[in-house]
């Protein structure tokens, strides 16, 4: 009776995922769930029990969530940093890192250009002071159009590089009647706009500034001249623009997995950068060099995740479309758990790959 008890539970654990510890019956159903899983090693891991998590989002629950794993939030709330969420080596070696992991002691400057911004327009862009930067972030500011205001129209733009500098910024005059300002938000009056730059003019800057000299057909994501381009919810903001770009060289904050909820929703720009940075934005009128910095940095601590490169390419690439697929159905069941995690992969694109591109 006990040895058959003991046999059961090593199969069980024989068909545990080696990703995400998830237990199944038989064999044939952990080759399943790894087939959909695409787990990687750009997934991120709980430093402590080495669980993959789809998300930051997710792997903060198992840390610190309502129903954490109670061995590993033990050891992270006494070594663990709650915004990268890395285990450090000792509760020292944490209170040294966690002062330099958390932003809010440089928000004081970041607080003085703001101002300093609202005050003037950077309306052509220099390419020389930011010595060519290769990825730049964007953030517009919509004020309402339509019967009744709903319909968002782009009054405001600002681009920055990685060194936080403004890069261009001006007021964009809209093409229909502007009927709400949404003054309380986005600190826009009429006069503001009155002599503003017109849309299709600040279209043509920001496009060729992206751009680069490349035409949009030939654009490449690694080895050429187009910038990175970052920020939150862009397709909102290039679409009111009225501006296409190619999706290889954007970088969103709201789509990108690892910085989504647990449910697959985008989180908001403000909870982003106070859980991952440790400072609050949007307090009273929101100023598009804010989004801007804030969605920087962000990319910036993202692409500075340490992974190793995966053995196999990423599950995106439209010329392998599942690792799986060359594998016969019993031989991957003849491979062990870590096997099988070996031979997954991403099904995105993981920005620390740009640190190395």
């Amino acid at each position: 009776m006990d040895y058959r008890l003991l046999m059961d539970s090593s199969e069980t654990l024989r068909n545990k995922c080696g990703g995400c510890y998830r237990q199944f019956n038989k064999k044939e159903h952990l080759v399943e769930h790894m087939r959909i899983s695409y787990h990687s090693v750009h997934e991120p891991t709980c430093g402590i029990c080495n669980k993959h998590c789809r998300s930051f989002d997710s792997l903060r629950e198992h840390l610190i969530g309502p129903l954490p794993k109670q061995e590993c939030k033990n050891i992270f709330s006494i070594r663990g940093c709650r915004f990268c969420l890395t285990i450090l080596e000792s509760p020292n070696a944490r209170r040294i890192h966690q002062e330099r992991c958390q932003l809010s002691n440089v928000t004081s400057g970041l607080m003085i250009r703001m101002a300093a911004l609202g005050l003037r327009n950077n309306s052509t862009i220099d390419y020389t002071s930011s010595r060519s930067p290769r990825v730049v972030a964007l953030s517009c500011k919509m004020v309402g159009g339509g019967s009744d205001g709903s319909l968002d129209l782009c009054a405001r733009v600002c681009i920055t590089d990685e060194s936080e500098n403004v890069v261009f910024h001006t007021y964009v005059k809209p093409t229909i009647p502007v009927t709400n300002y949404r003054y309380e938000m986005t600190g826009i009056r009429p006069e503001n706009l009155r002599d503003a730059m017109r849309l299709k003019h600040a279209q043509r800057k920001v496009q060729e500034f992206l751009c680069n000299g490349e035409p949009m057909w030939k654009i490449r994501p690694r080895n050429g001249k187009a910038r990175i381009l970052v920020g939150h919810g862009l397709d909102n903001h290039l679409d009111s623009l009225q501006l296409e770009y190619s999706s290889s060289m954007i970088r969103d904050t709201a789509e990108y997995p690892p910085l989504m909820k647990s449910s697959k929703l985008s989180n908001s720009l403000k909870y982003l950068t106070q859980a991952y940075l440790g400072y609050d934005i949007h307090v009273g009128i929101q100023d598009p060099y804010e989004d801007c910095v804030a969605t920087m940095r962000l990319y910036t601590r993202m692409r500075y995740q340490k992974h190793r490169a995966e053995a196999y390419p990423l599950a995106s690439d439209t010329q392998n479309h599942n690792n799986f697929a060359a594998w016969r159905q019993n031989e991957l069941e003849r491979m062990s758990p870590e096997e099988l995690l070996d031979l997954s992969r991403s099904d995105y694109y993981c920005w620390c790959l740009d640190s190395v591109a």
